[in-house]
């Protein structure tokens, strides 16, 4: 038998049905026996819902009103009502069992399921399997348009069925079409059968991607693809969501195994994104329709992505790895800032008994560094949520001297997390070496109020300067050399800003006009147009808003604030700073006491493609918002730069044992406060500076950087 089942929401009518999030206000159904074609009752009941604004179109197609849904039974009690009348026409018609037969898909999987989720309560067993009747006429009636552009009402003029829709009920109509139509399609002509059900899937399957781990060990042939039509990005996850947080957000949807990557940042802490793939191209369009939808008071964010993206971030993995996640239907806990001297019998003592681990000290994954050293990381498996649920209750609990975090994970997240430090790049990265020392052209920073530069607000995170200067087009022929300057929030990542220096007024004005509110990457970017004087504000710290310029803070009180208009000079990095990133063969000689005192400060230029691609400037830079392209060049002495000029360079490392690198310092460390840490040792009194003296200019740069190199 099927029940044939109609409905409708408070909002968006037809191909749109359960985009817009709003609630079910009425439900349709009859029983049909397609043995002897007999029918059972007809049943309408109204869905009194939550919020009972209706639309117009619900208006004007439904003839509903909000007075006449307040009388109305909430859907739990609904869809009692619908079992138990149900049951009671097949027990009319002599059967038991029973399939839902729906007009497409987003009634059972866009509006039941979503909605029955969010107001936590379960769904029976036969709303996770049903008949798409488009898809089953299309396969019935081969000639028939595609699935897609199927309606009731194109279906009925097929097989011409004259029914009128306004003779009946808004509900009753439809149902009774679909009724007729089933009746055509078991006709002797047709005797079409009923065998291949469209299924909801009752949970997300957690594990790792099967197509993940084939990627992982057959990568070196580049063959090995997910399907770019199957994978969504969702933007804008509380930070503390799971896997399974999101494929509740999908419910209704069925996600592949494992489908669910969250993506981390740098510091392998998530980022609000993830990327989900879905078991059909069918199941990722309306996956994308549930952009803007909420997860708890945050509305998530539903973009297309590429099975690349996905490999990336869930592609990873090792032996190890593997062996951790092959056990099924574990719950995963992430635990961090484990003590680097922890072991496995540390942690499973400060888990205890009521928290057993799942097989034990194999239960545990501890994450490391490529040379072995610990990362604090671990991962562990339990066997049911009750347990995870335990261990979670030790969040911030002291292990040893430290306290430890505890959250949900995902095999996703083990897999991305082990990648990136089995992958990490040196902690100290190095340039490419120059075949001979380069000064690059001279460049300067806009100054004064004339309004020759534009902002570019709104970016997508992504972006890059190929992609700006893409979206400027035509224009780019008109920006002043290394003009284009990306400015980066707190935390080092992209803030969605970057500023553009033009080479006239009137080319900004002709920029501002024609790329305002022009799209990049699914996103509207704002153009406006501004002077230097304003951008130098923003790039060096300050604020531009509507209440005006707010300046640059000063984080040390004994420097005083760089003049930002002076890094006019050749573009010059201090040795000092050269040090950290240069390869052996660039950095300066070892200075005796005797030749230290004549010879003039060394300097080492790097060329400007370098500066701009390569350079890693959250290592010792000022805290951001800066501009990747400027904060690469530091103006050093007028002196500097003519010694630099005639100077032979000798590239002598310095003596083994002599530098000493400190991590974790404070950000608001001074030079006080570390020549005060190593009271009692020996430095060079006079050359605390670095291998140069620096002037007061670059000394403010460098200002609070998160680590130091000391001689």
């Amino acid at each position: 038998s099927l029940v044939v089942l109609f409905g409708a929401t408070a909002g968006a009518y037809g191909a749109k049905l359960g985009s817009d999030e709003r609630e079910l206000i009425l439900l349709v159904w009859q029983v049909v026996d397609l043995h002897s074609k007999k029918v059972g009752t007809l049943h309408k009941s109204l869905v009194k819902a939550d919020n009972l604004d209706l639309s117009d179109q619900c208006r004007e197609v439904s003839g509903l009103t909000p007075e006449g849904l307040g009388k109305a039974e909430p859907l739990d009690r609904v869809l009692q009502q619908f079992s138990q009348l149900v049951s009671s026409d097949l027990k009319v018609l002599g059967r038991s069992s029973y399939t839902l037969c729906s007009d497409g898909q987003l009634l059972i999987r866009q509006v039941l399921h979503p909605e029955t989720s969010k107001k936590n309560f379960l769904l029976s067993d036969c709303f996770y399997s049903f008949y798409d009747l488009r898809k089953e006429f299309h396969t019935c009636y081969p000639s028939s348009a595609a699935v897609k552009d199927q309606t009731i009402k194109t279906m009925a003029e097929y097989l011409g069925l004259g029914t009128d829709e306004a003779e009946e009920d808004f509900g009753v109509w439809q149902v009774k079409t679909m009724v007729a139509i089933i009746f055509s399609m078991l006709s002797e002509g047709c005797n079409h059968a009923f065998t291949e059900p469209e299924t909801v899937k009752y949970k997300y399957e957690t594990g790792p991607c099967l197509l993940c781990l084939l990627f992982f060990f057959l990568c070196s042939s580049k063959s090995e693809t997910v399907d770019s039509e199957t994978v969504i990005r969702a933007r804008g996850l509380p930070w503390q969501s799971s896997d399974q947080d999101i494929a509740r957000f999908f419910k209704g949807l069925n996600i592949a195994k494992g489908g669910v990557a969250l993506c981390l940042n740098s510091q392998g802490r998530r980022n609000g994104e993830a990327l989900v793939r879905f078991v059909n191209s069918e199941q990722r369009d309306l996956a994308l329709e549930r952009h803007k939808h909420h997860m708890g008071s945050r509305y998530i964010e539903v973009y297309k992505a590429t099975g690349e993206e996905f490999l990336k971030i869930a592609g990873g993995t090792s032996n190890e790895v593997a062996q951790f996640l092959s056990k099924e239907n574990q719950v995963i806990i992430r635990m961090r800032g484990l003590p680097f001297t922890a072991t496995q019998e540390d942690v499973l003592g400060f888990l205890g008994p009521e928290c057993p681990v799942t097989g034990g000290k194999e239960g545990l994954l501890f994450v490391k560094y490529p040379d072995g050293r610990p990362t604090g990381d671990a991962f562990v498996l339990f066997s049911c949520e009750e347990y995870a649920q335990n261990a979670l209750k030790k969040h911030k609990e002291i292990l040893g001297k430290r306290y430890i975090e505890l959250f949900r994970s995902t095999a996703a997240e083990v897999q991305q997390v082990v990648l990136n430090r089995y992958m990490s790049t040196p902690l100290i990265p190095t340039l490419p070496t120059p075949i001979i020392p380069v000064i690059p052209p001279a460049y300067t920073i806009a100054t004064g109020s004339i309004r020759d530069c534009v902002r570019l607000r709104g970016l997508p995170y992504t972006a890059g300067i190929d992609d700006i200067l893409e979206f400027m087009g035509d224009a780019t022929g008109d920006i002043k050399p290394h003009g284009v300057h990306m400015v980066l929030n707190q935390q080092g990542r992209p803030s969605g800003d970057a500023f553009i220096q033009m080479k006239s007024a009137d080319k900004a004005f002709m920029v501002a006009q024609k790329c305002h509110k022009k799209m990049m990457k699914d996103r509207y970017v704002e153009v406006f147009q501004c002077s230097g004087e304003e951008m130098n504000f923003v790039l060096m710290g300050g604020t531009l808003n509507r209440s005006g310029l707010s300046p640059p803070p000063c984080k040390l009180p004994c420097l005083s604030p760089p003049a930002y208009a002076a890094f006019q000079t050749a573009a010059v990095i201090p040795a000092e700073a050269a040090a950290l990133y240069q390869p052996q063969a660039l950095l300066p000689t070892t200075r005796t006491p005797q030749a230290s005192a004549a010879a003039p400060p060394t300097v080492t230029y790097y060329p400007a493609q370098a500066a701009q691609l390569y350079m890693n400037y959250t290592a010792y830079y000022p805290s951001p918002p800066v501009s990747p392209t400027t904060v690469g060049y530091l103006a050093a002495p007028p002196g500097a730069v003519a010694a630099a000029a005639t100077a032979t360079h000798t590239p002598i490392l310095p003596q083994p044992g002599a530098l000493v690198r400190m991590q974790g310092l404070p950000y608001n460390t001074g030079m006080k406060e570390i020549l005060s840490f190593f009271q009692g040792y020996q430095y060079a009194p006079d050359d605390y500076n670095g291998l140069i003296q620096l002037s007061d200019q670059a000394r403010s740069v460098l200002q609070a950087p998160k680590e130091w190199v000391c001689l």
